[in-house]
């Protein structure tokens, strides 16, 4: 093992937040629905409907066997609900193609709708403790402090923080998989991106960018996105609608939701666009009914 790894896992053993899809029962189901919903979601926020969805869908045959508009509603206020929609199809391809089953090698967890490299090695290393380089961007700042020296990892993901990363991982799967975690962990809870707490560190006296003197950058190289007044958030407005009523919803109350009409159908017609809802009459729309069942 690495010396980076053994330092990161020893304090992840110690001080590793208790989330309920880290118990050593978790199913790979479990896992790549976490996944899926901590994508660009805050831990706390996911938590709770997490909990809502494993104790209705223990299963992917449970949740395909529903309409859709059953996953959008119970997506709640999580955001990106085309999430759940990419869900509900994975579930139902799971059903179809995999007996039920979550499979365990990356290609098929990559021909899964909706599951990205970042998600497929997730639950391969999560779930099943095979050894990938597991790099969100909090993994991916911990490495370019640590090892490069550099105060920020810039906006996305390269092959260089794939292969930096995977040479600090020990040559084991388990092992690799509890280094993935750990180092997620340390890059979401102590080296943080604007208030890093080094004397907390397990990997302070080995960071490079510490030893350089840790300054920095005037600004984040990811600015946060402005949300109020936006399409994406009358989109939220107009879903939220959607998902309380008992049945179709018609223009009317979708402008009674937001009153700029040039906002609310660009909204409305996204919707529409990433079948998140769909015209049933005249001035008239509903959540999706039937399955969503991707192509195989």
């Amino acid at each position: 093992m690495t010396a980076l790894a053994r330092l990161a896992t020893g304090w992840y053993a110690r001080h590793a937040r208790d989330l309920p899809w880290r118990t050593p029962d978790v199913s790979a189901w479990a896992v790549l629905v976490s996944e899926v919903m901590l994508q660009q979601t805050p831990v706390t926020r996911v938590v709770p409907v997490w909990r809502e969805w494993m104790a209705r869908w223990p299963t992917p045959g449970g949740l395909s066997a529903e309409p859709a508009a059953e996953a959008i509603r119970a997506w709640g206020r999580l955001g990106y609900p085309r999430r759940a929609l990419r869900l509900h199809e994975c579930a139902g391809t799971l059903m179809a193609a995999h007996g039920g089953r979550v499979p365990r090698s990356l290609p098929q967890l990559l021909a899964l709708p909706g599951v990205g490299d970042y998600t497929a090695r997730a639950v391969a290393a999560f779930a099943y403790r095979q050894r990938h380089p597991v790099v969100d961007t909090n993994v991916r700042r911990l490495v370019a402090r640590c090892v490069a020296g550099r105060a920020d990892a810039g906006p996305a993901t390269t092959a260089a923080d794939l292969a930096a990363t995977a040479a600090l991982l020990p040559a084991s799967g388990p092992a690799a998989a509890r280094a993935s975690a750990a180092f997620m962990e340390l890059g979401a809870v102590v080296c943080t991106a604007r208030a890093p707490r080094c004397e907390a560190c397990p990997l302070a006296t080995r960071c490079a960018w510490r030893a350089s003197g840790r300054s920095l950058p005037a600004l984040p190289s990811r600015r946060p996105q402005r949300y109020e007044g936006t399409d994406r958030h009358v989109r939220g407005v107009l879903l939220a609608v959607f998902r309380q009523a008992s049945g179709p919803v018609t223009r009317a109350a979708l402008a009674r939701a937001w009153a700029s009409e040039a906002q609310r159908e660009r909204a409305l017609a996204s919707l529409v666009a990433d079948g998140l809802v769909h015209a049933v009459g005249d001035d008239t729309y509903a959540l999706p009914t039937g399955p969503t069942l991707h192509a195989i």
